[in-house]
């Protein structure tokens, strides 16, 4: 069954800069830490359920850059943020609980390959935050159709489940979701505010 990735609770404005002081402001071991002298109280641009709302988070005395192309390798398990072609961000992602091949059917526990973009951000689920990847593109509807299956759909990239069933090792170390793109909560705290709606994104195998 596919993942519908989101949050129970709203994302308001107190709570990304809980969720980023909780993290330390690193966001992730690949990405240095901001000195807590750059961090001050600031309004950042923040598309939420209803496409309209801001948020407030910490800004930096250097801004958080914004890509303009996510892609991942999922032989790597990494996923990437460039700007102009230069990586600016690199994250390490869970893939689906059967990761190798393009995802074909409803149900494949397969994370997709190919050209996408992210399109809506739902706050309001199970998972700590999501940004839905648009599966299945015409490719992929084309060749369900040829073999008369269902493509699936509810391909996110989202953080952690707000319950976990297993040790936090368990989601650090192993590809656990039914096909969406995983990644720790603080690494997904910055993906969220250093893309766009409509950014591309490609998948890789």
């Amino acid at each position: 069954m596919p993942i519908i990735c989101a949050m129970r609770y709203t994302w308001s404005s107190w709570l990304i800069p809980l969720a980023l002081s909780a993290a330390g402001v690193a966001f992730g071991s690949d990405n240095p830490a901001a000195p807590a002298s750059a961090v001050e109280s600031a309004t950042v641009g923040g598309v939420v359920a209803d496409g309209t709302a801001t948020v407030t988070a910490p800004a930096f005395s250097t801004p958080l850059p914004v890509a303009d192309e996510v892609v991942v390798r999922k032989s790597e398990r990494r996923l990437y943020l460039l700007h102009r072609g230069e990586v600016i961000r690199s994250y390490r992602v869970a893939l689906g609980l059967m990761p190798q091949g393009p995802k074909e059917r409803a149900g494949d526990f397969r994370t997709p390959e190919g050209h996408y973009q992210l399109t809506r951000r739902n706050t309001h689920s199970d998972y700590f935050l999501s940004i839905q990847v648009s599966y299945p593109n015409a490719d992929d509807m084309r060749r369900a159709h040829t073999h008369h299956m269902d493509p699936g759909g509810s391909i996110m990239i989202h953080g952690l489940p707000n319950n976990l069933r297993h040790p936090p090792d368990y989601y650090a170390s192993a590809d656990w979701t039914d096909g969406c793109i995983a990644l720790s909560n603080s690494d997904m705290v910055e993906v969220w505010l250093m893309t766009q709606d409509n950014v591309r994104l490609e998948i890789l195998p």
